[in-house]
C-alpha cells in the first residue's frame, strides 16, 4: 500500500496543478473553509479513502447493525428519532448532530433495513456501509446547502412519499432500492455552483456533458462509479439499473422543470396514470424525487427557514466568486440586489407551488395537505419579513434625510436675518 501511495499521490498532485479555471477559483475560495487535512487535495482517491477509514469500515457487525453504526453516546436519541423517520416534521439538523455528522449514512442504512432490502437483495453489510460512507464523503462539506445533510433530508422526504398509499401499494422492491439510491446520490460531488457558472468558465464537466444537465450527469456518473467501486450490487443482474438510476437523478434538473410538470399535468388531466405499468411507476418516482429535492419550502418554518438561508448563502457565495474574477454576476446570486426573502418568494411562487399543486392532485392525502399548508404559511412569513425590512429601510432612509434638512434650514435662516 505504501508503494501505491508513492506511485499515485504525485500523479494526483500533478493533476491538481493542471486544474482548469473553474476548479482553480473554486479551490481558492473554498480552501479557507476546509479542514487543514483537506486543503492540499480536493478529493481523496479510493485507496486513500480506504487508508483513512476507521473501524466504521472494518469492524465486525453487531447483532444490531444500526446500533453498531450509530455513535455510542447518541445511539438512544438517534434511534428514537429514527422511529419517527416517516414524520414530515423530522428535524434532519438535529439528527445530523446526534449522529456526529453521519446523518446520510445512518438514515439511508435504516431505510434499507426498514424495507428489508438488505436481506432481499442479499447485500453485504460491510460493502453497504463502505458504499454509504463513500457517498457521504463525496458530498462537499464546505457547501452551505448542497452537502450530505441536504442529501439526507431529500432521502427522508423521499421515504415519506414512498409511504404514500398509491406508491406503497404498487412499488416493487427494485423501485424502492433505486428510489432511495437516487435520493441519497442525487447531488453527489456538487461543486456548490450552478450549471451556467460551469459553462461560462469552460469547466471540463460542461465540455464532457456538452452543456446539457451538466451537474445531474456528473451526480449520476459519480454514483455509478461508487457502486462499482464498492462492489455492492455486483452479484445482481445488471439489466438497465444504471440507466434507471440516471433517469431519476436527471429528473432533478431544475431547467427541465416545465417539461416534467407539463407531462405530469397531462397524465393527471387524462386520468391515464396506471401504477401497475412499470413506465408510469418510474415516472412517478421521478416526480417524487423532484418534490423531495425542492420540498424545503413545504417543511415547518423552523426547518424551512434554515434551508432557505443556507441555499441563499451558497448562491451569494457564487456571486462573490463571479464578482471577484470579473465574471458576469448571476442575478440570483447577487447579494447587492437580492435578499433571502425575494429569492424564496419567487422560488415558491414559480417553481415549488406549481409542482406541489399537481402532486397533491395525484396524491390527495394528509401529507399533501400538510405540505401545502406549510408552503402557504412560509410564503406569507417571507412576505411579512420582506415588508418589515422594507419599512425599516425606508424609515432609516427618512431619518438620515431629515437631520440634513434641519441643519440646512438652521443655517439659512440666521443668514437671511442678517441680510435683512
Amino acid at each position: 500500500m505504501v508503494l501505491i501511495q508513492r506511485v499515485y499521490i504525485p500523479l494526483f498532485y500533478k493533476q491538481m496543478k493542471s486544474m482548469e479555471f473553474c476548479d482553480r477559483i473554486l479551490f481558492e475560495n473554498f480552501s479557507a473553509a476546509r479542514p487543514v487535512s483537506a486543503r492540499n487535495v480536493r478529493r481523496l482517491l479510493s485507496f486513500q479513502r480506504y487508508l483513512h477509514s476507521s473501524r466504521f469500515f472494518h469492524g465486525i457487525p453487531a447483532s444490531n447493525p444500526l446500533g453498531y453504526i450509530l455513535d455510542d453516546d447518541f445511539t438512544g436519541q438517534a434511534k428514537l428519532m429514527l422511529q419517527k423517520v416517516g414524520n414530515w416534521n423530522f428535524d434532519i439538523f438535529l439528527f445530523d448532530r446526534l449522529t456526529n455528522g453521519n446523518s446520510l449514512v445512518n438514515l439511508t442504512f435504516h431505510l434499507f433495513n426498514t424495507y428489508g432490502l438488505i436481506e432481499l437483495f442479499q447485500l453485504d453489510m460491510v460493502k453497504l456501509r463502505r458504499f454509504l460512507v463513500m457517498i457521504q464523503e463525496d458530498y462537499r462539506c464546505q457547501n452551505p446547502y448542497h452537502n450530505a445533510v441536504h442529501a439526507a433530508d431529500v432521502t427522508q422526504a423521499m421515504y415519506c412519499y414512498l409511504q404514500e398509499p398509491k406508491l406503497a401499494e404498487t412499488l416493487t422492491s427494485c423501485d424502492l432500492l433505486l428510489g432511495l439510491l437516487a435520493a441519497a446520490t442525487h447531488d453527489l460531488d456538487h461543486p456548490g455552483v450552478n450549471q451556467p457558472f460551469l459553462i461560462k468558465t469552460d469547466h471540463y464537466l460542461a465540455a464532457l456533458y456538452k452543456n446539457s444537465s451538466v451537474l445531474e450527469n456528473h451526480h449520476w456518473k459519480s454514483a455509478v462509479g461508487l457502486l462499482r467501486e464498492s462492489d455492492l450490487l455486483s452479484h445482481l443482474p445488471t439489466e438497465d439499473r444504471s440507466e434507471r438510476l440516471g433517469s431519476l437523478i436527471l429528473a432533478t434538473d431544475i431547467s427541465r422543470q416545465n417539461d416534467y410538470l407539463s407531462e405530469f399535468r397531462t397524465h393527471l388531466d387524462k386520468g391515464e396514470l396506471c401504477l401497475t405499468n412499470g413506465g408510469h411507476r418510474h415516472f412517478i418516482l421521478q416526480m417524487a424525487l423532484k418534490c423531495a429535492d425542492i420540498c424545503n419550502p413545504c417543511r415547518p418554518w423552523k426547518l424551512s427557514k434554515q434551508w432557505s438561508e443556507k441555499v441563499t448563502e451558497e448562491f451569494f457565495h457564487q456571486g462573490d466568486i463571479e464578482r471577484k474574477h470579473n465574471l458576469e454576476v448571476t442575478p440570483l446570486c447577487d447579494r447587492q440586489s437580492n435578499s433571502v426573502a425575494n429569492i424564496q418568494i419567487g422560488f415558491m411562487a414559480y417553481v415549488v407551488e406549481p409542482l406541489f399543486v399537481e402532486w397533491s392532485r395525484f396524491s390527495d392525502t394528509r401529507l399533501s395537505m400538510t405540505m401545502m399548508s406549510h408552503l402557504s404559511l412560509n410564503k406569507q412569513g417571507w412576505k411579512e419579513g420582506k415588508d418589515k425590512q422594507e419599512a425599516s429601510s425606508s424609515r432609516v432612509s427618512e431619518e438620515q434625510r431629515t437631520p440634513a434638512t434641519k441643519d440646512s434650514n438652521s443655517k439659512v435662516l440666521p443668514q437671511g436675518s442678517k441680510g435683512s
